[in-house]
């Protein structure tokens, strides 16, 4: 049915509600190579891949963290990046048997991200 969701938007959007939401998009285009820009009096729309993050700053929202999993071409060289940017990491990565290559980091706004690549 169109028009119930805008285009290139899936079903659930995660939002990330962030102390220094101007310094997460940063993080998000650096690390993850996400497309959008900071957008100050409304949340920021980060293109992921083929996912939005929605990105706000606290005020009429607490700051909340998130635990999200995302898949990328290269989850080595997305973790050096994290890593690089400030990231604080839980897991370095590692072969999984159920076929993913994954590492875990935590961003300087507090959320969780597990990185992976799939191998299968």
């Amino acid at each position: 049915m169109p028009g119930w969701k805008p285009d290139g938007w899936h079903s659930i959007t995660p939002r990330l509600v962030a102390r220094d939401p101007a310094g997460l998009v940063r993080f998000l285009k650096h690390v993850f190579e996400a497309r959008g820009e900071f957008a100050g009096e409304r949340p920021s729309e980060m293109q992921i891949g083929d996912s939005i993050v929605m990105v706000s700053g606290e005020g009429p929202r607490e700051r909340t963290s998130s635990f999200l999993y995302l898949y990328v071409e290269d989850a080595d060289a997305t973790y050096r990046r994290a890593i690089e940017a400030g990231a604080i990491s839980i897991e370095e990565p590692a072969d999984m048997f159920y076929g993913d290559r994954r590492a875990m980091i935590e961003d300087p706004g507090g959320n969780v991200w597990q990185i992976a690549t799939y191998r299968g």
